[in-house]
This record gives structure tokens, sequence and C-alpha cells, in this order.
């Protein structure tokens, strides 16, 4: 019974960890496809993070629905950061099939000025819009 406490632990955590991505791979995860045969791909939500702003971070991406998450260091995606012309962290920015949907910037206090509500109507309309 322990080992089978640890193991649901170490999957919840797992489920849980936060995906960052780089210049690297950021078209690909952008762009990416859920499993084969699904009809309805998730729009991908990417934040634009910032060490020195780590307060400020977006907090609550694990109770956003129907969309993928992303954290991308500014210091680690210069060239998307200068593709998306984010200026501040954190920015959040909605993408569905790789095209960039919706964005939302921190203000000059570097705060985001969205809370959760905001952000998951936007994804919401997002994939209401794609149904079409």
């Amino acid at each position: 019974m322990k080992y089978l406490n640890i193991i649901l632990l170490l999957l919840s955590f797992n489920l849980s960890a936060q995906e960052w991505i780089t210049d690297d791979n950021f078209d690909n995860k952008i762009n990416e496809r859920q499993a084969f045969g699904d009809d309805q791909n998730k729009p991908v939500i990417v934040e634009f993070y910032a060490k020195f702003n780590d307060a400020n971070k977006f907090k609550q991406w694990s109770e956003l629905k129907d969309v993928i998450y992303y954290r991308a260091d500014i210091g680690l995606c210069p060239a998307a950061k200068k593709k998306y012309r984010v200026r501040m962290a954190p920015t959040l920015i909605i993408f569905k099939d790789g095209i960039k949907e919706i964005v939302f910037k921190a203000g000059l206090d570097l705060t985001l000025p969205a809370d959760i509500n905001e952000i998951q109507e936007a994804i919401n309309e997002v994939n209401k819009a794609s149904q079409f």
C-alpha cells in the first residue's frame, strides 16, 4: 500500500508539472495536434515568464480547461519574444493551430490585469469560434 501511494503521488505530480518551451520547440508546441482521431484541437496558451518577476507569474494555470498550457522563459525564447512582440512579463498568448488569437499583457506594474475568469472566457471563445 505504501508503494501504491508513492506511485500515485508521482503520477499526480507529473500530470500537474509545468512544461517549459524554448525557441527550439516553440513552433512545434503551438502547432501541436492532439491524439489521432480527435477532430477538435485544443488551443495552446503560452505564458512568457521572467525570473525577475516570479512573484507575478500566472499561478492558476492548473485551473484552465480545454487548453494546453506552456511557460516560456523570455531569456530562453528571444526569437519568439521578438516575433510576438512581448514587452512585459507575464504575457499570455492564446494560439489556435499556431495562429495568435488573443493576448493578455502585463501592465507597467508588471502584473497581469486579467483574472482566471477572463482568460477562461477567452479560451472558450477561441474553442467556440473553431467549431464553425
